[in-house]
């Protein structure tokens, strides 16, 4: 197989050295019911992210124990430019795995994705919780685009329990001052709500404020299977009082507060 490294690509590859495996994909656009979008697009199979309430594995029948294996779809972008022309509607970059983790500093899939959707003409709407996407502001102001930058607790040890492998809430948010600030459209989600964020929900609010967002999303957890498992063993549940909370402190700060069917 083809490594999708060009030598001559006028932005530097990261040498990015995890657990990869090269694969071909039979379809790079599926149909979703996310929002506005029409098709998702998933550049990479497996997530070094590591997030305990991850519902990937069972949605996608993957055995948990190599979830953390980036499946890197060698001819995705081929795939996409042949596939939009027989599609209309936005696309949703990253509704699986996370379109920026890691191995997209080497890969660099989702830029050549986006260079694609933005040559068609096309909107996209891209769920990440990684500050890499700033990389690709350059691409993302100049075309129809959103990014949502997933946030769930303010505090950086309960990520690094949680999030093992993503960037903090403060790198992450960091990020979306950048695309605020490069005139992409950005906003939060806070999702999945967990007990962890109860008695910090003002605080995740205030630290979303100050990146210069005004449009949130809360979505509930919804454990399915060993995530569940996993989340009974750390003692975090999902949180009615928190999402109720974030709603009420986030209308009264100000924010466009979206309902959780608006992604569905």
């Amino acid at each position: 197989m083809k490594y999708p490294v060009l030598l001559d690509y006028d932005v530097s590859a990261t040498d990015w050295d995890g657990p990869c495996e090269l694969v071909q994909c039979k379809r790079a656009l599926h149909p979703t019911v996310l929002g506005d979008a029409k098709y998702s697009l998933n550049p990479y199979g497996g997530c070094e992210h590591g997030c305990i309430y991850c519902f990937a594995p069972g949605h996608t029948h993957t055995d948990i124990s190599l979830w953390r294996v980036v499946r890197v779809k060698t001819n995705i972008v081929e795939r996409l430019s042949k596939e939009l022309d027989f599609t209309e509607g936005q696309i949703a970059l990253g509704t699986v795995t996370d379109p920026y983790q890691a191995a997209e500093g080497r890969f660099r899939l989702s830029r050549m994705c986006l260079e694609v959707l933005q040559r068609k003409g096309r909107g996209v709407f891209i769920i990440t919780k990684s500050d890499l996407v700033t990389r690709d502001a350059d691409i993302l102001k100049d075309m129809d685009a959103t990014v949502a930058i997933t946030v769930t607790n303010p505090d950086d040890r309960i990520c690094r329990m949680t999030e093992p492998g993503a960037p903090t809430t403060r790198e992450r948010l960091k990020a979306a001052k950048t695309l605020v600030d490069e005139g992409v459209d950005t906003i939060a989600f806070i999702a999945p709500v967990l007990s962890s964020l109860e008695g910090r929900e003002e605080e995740l609010l205030q630290m979303i404020a100050d990146s210069g967002i005004r449009t949130v999303f809360v979505d509930q957890f919804k454990p399915r299977g060993v995530t569940m498992d996993r989340m009974d063993r750390m003692g975090i549940t999902s949180s009615e009082k928190a999402e109720r909370c974030i709603h009420e402190v986030g209308r009264s700060m100000g924010f466009k507060m979206l309902p959780p069917r608006h992604f569905r």
